[in-house]
């Protein structure tokens, strides 16, 4: 199968760690496996058919406790599109899971060591993320 785009580049736009305090700390210890990791991909048009597209993970507790911490990385990537894709559904394609899934391996390495870095070393994602069932979940 011929790419119908290119990644330029991709970097860390944004990253975050905030544990307020020791208590806090030691409370999210033992309660980070209840914590969720949520996606949010945004785009914005360039020039000269660049798009820059925006992958935010945020790891956070959904529940309505005191104490907790927040995790969050904005990945950039800046993708040239071929001149070949006229069809709106065929660029939110490439957008939604053709270069998350080129991308996805080194943010996900990169938001895990963030994670062992403030003092989570346990955390894991078991799963891969799916990003064309995502896609295909949200296109329905």
């Amino acid at each position: 199968m011929i790419e119908n785009f290119k990644i330029l580049t991709e970097f860390v736009k944004d990253i975050s760690s905030e544990t307020p305090d020791v208590q806090t700390y030691i409370f999210v210890k033992d309660t980070i496996s209840k914590y969720h990791l949520d996606i949010n991909i945004a785009s914005k048009p360039l020039k000269n058919k660049l798009i820059e597209v925006n992958t935010t993970l945020k790891f956070e507790d959904k529940e309505l406790n005191q104490k907790k911490s927040h995790f969050e990385m904005t990945y950039a990537s800046i993708v040239k599109i071929d001149e070949k894709v006229k069809n709106e559904k065929e660029l939110k394609k490439i957008l939604l899971c053709d270069v998350q899934n080129k991308i996805s391996s080194n943010m996900q390495k990169i938001f895990l060591n963030m994670l062992h870095d403030s003092g989570y070393p346990e955390v894991k994602f078991d799963k891969k993320i799916d990003f064309n069932k995502l896609y295909e979940d949200g296109s329905n």
